[in-house]
C-alpha cells in the first residue's frame, strides 16, 4: 500500500480551510457576544439612568435638569439603535461563517470518506494477492509432494 495517497494534498487542503473556517468562526463568536455584551449593558444603563429620574422627579427637578436627562436618555436611545445594528450585522457575519465552517467540514468529510474508499479498495487488492500467492504456493507443495511420491 502506497505512503501517500493522491488524495493526501485535498486532504490537507481541505484541513486547513476548515482549520481557518473554525479560526474565522471563533473570532466571529467572540464578536457577536462583545456586541451582545455591550447592546446589553447600554440597557442596564439605560434603565438606570430612568431609575435615577423617576427619584429625581418624585424629589422634584429643575425643568433645565429634566432636559438634560431627556437628552441624554435620546443620546442613549441613539446609540443602543446603533448597537443593535452592530449586534445583528454579527449575527449575520456569525451565520455565514457557520455556513463557511460546514461547507467546509462536509468537503473535508467527503475527501476522508473517498480516502477511505481508497485504501479499501487496496485492502482488497493486496487480500486477493495474498490469496492468489498463497494457493499457488500451496499447489506447488501439493504438485512437489505429488511427484516425490510418485517417484
Amino acid at each position: 500500500m502506497p505512503n501517500k495517497l493522491p488524495l493526501a494534498t485535498l486532504i490537507e487542503l481541505a484541513q486547513n480551510k476548515t482549520d481557518e473556517a473554525t479560526r474565522r468562526l471563533g473570532q466571529l463568536q467572540t464578536a457577536r457576544t462583545s456586541a451582545a455584551d455591550k447592546l446589553e449593558m447600554l440597557l442596564q444603563y439605560r434603565q438606570e439612568y430612568l431609575d435615577q429620574l423617576q427619584v429625581q422627579m418624585g424629589a422634584g427637578v429643575p425643568s433645565a435638569q429634566l432636559r438634560n436627562y431627556r437628552n441624554f436618555i435620546a443620546t442613549l436611545d441613539a446609540a443602543i439603535e446603533q448597537q443593535r445594528a452592530v449586534t445583528a450585522q454579527a449575527d449575520t457575519r456569525l451565520a455565514t461563517g457557520r455556513g463557511d465552517w460546514q461547507s467546509s467540514q462536509r468537503r473535508l468529510n467527503s475527501f476522508d470518506t473517498l480516502a477511505g474508499r481508497v485504501r479499501q479498495q487496496e485492502m482488497l487488492v493486496l487480500h486477493k494477492r495474498e490469496q492468489r500467492d498463497n494457493d499457488e504456493r500451496s499447489a506447488r507443495q501439493f504438485y512437489m509432494r505429488a511427484s516425490v511420491l510418485g517417484n
